[in-house]
């Protein structure tokens, strides 16, 4: 028997998918002003088109998930 049960599993793939889109998401801040704390409005009213637009639902629904199953993880037993 498997020491991961099923919502395990799929915590570990919705984790794993999580990082992905993330990683694949545009920056909106320049380099400099993450590292020097300075704030941009530049791009404070600039909706999401298109592809961006698609990713950003896509993270907002993993992260639903995530949240889910994390807490299914937590709260069923194992066995």
């Amino acid at each position: 028997m498997s020491a991961l049960s099923w919502y395990d599993w799929i915590l570990l793939i919705v984790s794993i998918l999580l990082i992905l889109i993330i990683v694949l998401q545009s920056s909106k801040d320049d380099i400099g002003n993450t590292f020097s704390g300075e704030k941009s409005d530049l791009f404070a009213n600039q909706k999401a088109r298109g592809p961006e637009k698609v990713i950003n639902y896509i993270t907002f629904g993993l992260s639903v998930l995530f949240f889910i199953f994390a807490i299914l993880a937590a709260a069923l037993p194992r066995y």
